[in-house]
């Protein structure tokens, strides 16, 4: 159900491969879910550095080693 041909990001990529909906991402982020979404699928989109922190925060209790590199160019 994750990633059914909608363009994507890097990011939206890694929650469909870990089979993570934006919906439980922003809530267990507390990021918008709207701000999710769209880091999910523009792939121009950067978030701002309080936004960066949370998203990261939270992709590191599942995937430890995670770099905001490999979700956007920094």
């Amino acid at each position: 159900m994750f990633g059914l041909g909608k363009p994507r990001s890097r990011f939206g990529k890694w929650l469909d491969k870990n089979s993570i909906s934006t919906v439980e991402f922003a809530e267990e982020s507390g990021v918008g879910r709207n701000t999710i979404g769209i880091a999910a699928n523009d792939k121009d989109y950067v978030p701002g550095a309080s936004v960066t922190r949370k998203i990261m925060r939270t992709v590191r209790t599942i995937e430890e080693d995670a770099e905001v590199s490999d979700f956007w160019r920094v």
